[in-house]
């Protein structure tokens, strides 16, 4: 029989003030399909998809961009790939507009070309 951990309730992010300090995010690395596939499933989609953001100054009860009618294509304030990134590092306090060095002294922007999704925070 396995055994079973026990959170006690002072870990919650609430209870010990850290829902500021932490960014939850809930996402995958594609989106899926509208349609469904001869398997039953859907196939990966990279057209559009969703991510879910909180806490972390992010501010709450915003959607912010759409698709269309079939889920297939972005038709309201698309947010690339670069946008997302450049947002969560702003939501964690890196400047992603900085350039950082490789060993060989490449310089690396770790957001290229993102801004930041600024309706996000409060």
């Amino acid at each position: 029989m396995r055994k079973r951990l026990r959170v006690p309730a002072s870990s919650d992010l609430a209870d010990r003030g850290l829902l500021e300090k932490t960014l939850v995010i809930c996402m995958g690395e594609f989106g899926r399909t509208p349609q469904i596939n001869a398997q039953m499933g859907r196939d990966y989609w990279s057209d559009a998809f969703s991510a879910v953001l909180a806490v972390g100054g992010i501010q709450g009860g915003r959607a912010i961009g759409g698709s269309d009618a079939k889920g297939e294509k972005v038709a309201d304030r698309p947010i690339t790939v670069p946008d997302l990134y450049a947002t969560l590092q702003s939501a964690c306090g890196i400047d992603s507009a900085k350039s950082y060095h490789a060993p060989s002294g490449r310089p690396i922007k770790l957001a290229e070309k993102g801004s930041v999704v600024s309706e996000l925070f409060a």
